[in-house]
């Protein structure tokens, strides 16, 4: 295994970590911890941006450069990911299960969208 590749597995995996449990401590009113759920998840996610821009630079490679094409992808990455969060708590948390499965089902079909958006139909 390369090193950039072991530092991207160690730092993605801490700042995961972080990110996930700053949205259990925020979201979970059990654990009474909105404020301090909020600042882990936002330093798991400022991590893992230091993560991509350490591992690019380790591997040689250009900075991510931002077009059109990249922030319609994410748009609908993050679109898709919603959609399939929301339907799981329709599900799980609000007991309408019919509702809760075709939104999940619309944000798994916008997720699929996403392969033929960053690889293209040949």
């Amino acid at each position: 295994m390369k090193r950039s590749n072991f530092a991207a597995l160690v730092l993605g995996t801490v700042s995961g970590v972080l990110f996930a449990l700053g949205m259990c401590m925020a979201l979970l009113p059990e654990w009474n911890a909105f404020k301090p759920g909020i600042i882990f998840g936002c330093a798991g996610l400022l991590l893992g941006l230091i993560t991509v821009i350490i591992w690019r630079r380790m591997e040689g490679r250009q900075p991510v450069k931002f077009s059109g094409k990249a922030i319609l992808t994410a748009g609908v990455g993050m679109i898709g990911a919603l959609a399939l969060g929301v339907g799981m708590c329709f599900c799980m948390v609000w007991g309408k299960m019919a509702l809760g499965i075709i939104i999940g089902l619309v944000g798994i079909v916008v997720l699929l969208c996403l392969i033929p958006l960053t690889r293209g139909i040949k």
